[in-house]
């Protein structure tokens, strides 16, 4: 990665689970400044759908703000195995989300899908939980449901 990387962390949460979904994410472009997204979803399902559907919007995201590079941090292990090439073996109920996730990746030069521990992912949680907004220097607050 450069000094022309996006970094970025994403979070879904379906309460209960499965239940209401919304998703979550900050990400800090190359220069400094801090994008962030939190929205709830119009259907419910499971985390691991939440955290898929988080990944597609930011990556959409990021693709549209023209990022070629981009460090993707996710707290679900499971997405992760699911963006690796090869993927992991798939999981039926949710395998076109996750081919939707992966065909993203042809829009970058470079991205890389890195799983975090959870209390490293606090910012992107605290945003799919629909908490309020944390304190991050240099955010760009978007209006709800949107993305700055």
């Amino acid at each position: 990665m450069s000094s022309a990387t996006w970094i970025a962390y994403i979070d879904g949460s379906a309460l209960p689970n499965p239940g209401r979904m919304r998703i979550g994410g900050i990400a800090y472009a190359p220069d400094g400044v801090s994008h962030c997204f939190s929205q709830a979803m119009d259907h419910t399902g499971c985390n691991n759908e939440a955290e898929a559907l988080a990944a597609i919007h930011a990556l959409s995201w990021l693709q549209s703000r023209g990022a070629r590079e981009v460090l993707l941090h996710t707290d679900s292990s499971i997405l992760a195995a699911q963006m690796a090439e090869p993927a992991a073996k798939p999981i039926a109920r949710l395998a076109a989300l996750y081919a939707q996730a992966r065909a993203l990746r042809s829009g970058f030069a470079q991205l890389e899908v890195r799983w975090v521990p959870r209390h490293k992912n606090t910012v992107a949680d605290a945003l799919a939980r629909g908490d309020a907004l944390p304190q991050v220097p240099g955010l760009e607050a978007a209006p709800a449901g949107s993305v700055a």
